[in-house]
């Protein structure tokens, strides 16, 4: 149920920021939701007030008001804030944050890439694997990259809920079954 909250949550916040002559791009607004999620995630005491039901909404808006000046935070994201806060959902932010990215990158025509390589990619590289993606999902991708050293050589690549494991690691596993169904 939290999944399907913050996904309606995030789909309105969408709905503001593409909207024409909205004064918020996306990219920045979902810079301003990481800032503030950061600051709620790295101080226990601020995120006890703004989740505590003690704490009366007007006392945790002036908080986040202080705070979303601090980060420079526009207006429409601060008023969202609000919103989360005013009706208990600010728990939820991450999960908002997230589905906001996704729901952007879906209007936009992007899909989200999840690639983790043993080492970094060259720009080269990336340049393939953008294109090859692009074939294989008929959509134009968006990577979020990381290093996983683990992988010992090789990519993991993820798109949506399919997984292609073209790393050492994970041929070598294939290789240690097959060994272990013959043998």
């Amino acid at each position: 149920m939290p999944a399907a909250v913050a996904s309606r949550y995030a789909r309105v916040l969408t709905d503001l920021v593409m909207k024409p002559g909205a004064p918020l791009d996306p990219e920045r607004t979902a810079s301003e939701l990481g800032s503030f999620a950061a600051a709620f995630k790295s101080s226990r005491q601020f995120a006890h007030v703004l989740l505590s039901p003690a704490v009366p909404p007007p006392r945790k808006r002036v908080l986040i008001g202080r705070l979303a000046a601090g980060l420079g935070i526009s207006d429409l994201v601060k008023r969202f804030l609000f919103v989360l806060v005013d009706h208990r959902r600010i728990a939820l932010l991450e999960g908002i944050r997230e589905g906001f990215e996704i729901e952007v990158d879906r209007r936009c025509g992007l899909v989200r890439v999840d690639v983790a390589s043993a080492r970094e990619l060259t720009v080269a590289e990336r340049e393939v694997l953008t294109r090859e993606l692009a074939r294989l999902t008929g959509q134009q991708p968006r990577l979020r990259l990381r290093l996983q050293p683990d992988l010992i050589g090789g990519l993991v690549v993820r798109v949506g809920s399919t997984v292609y494991d073209g790393s050492v690691r994970g041929q070598l596993a294939t290789l240690r079954q097959r060994l272990a169904r013959s043998g």
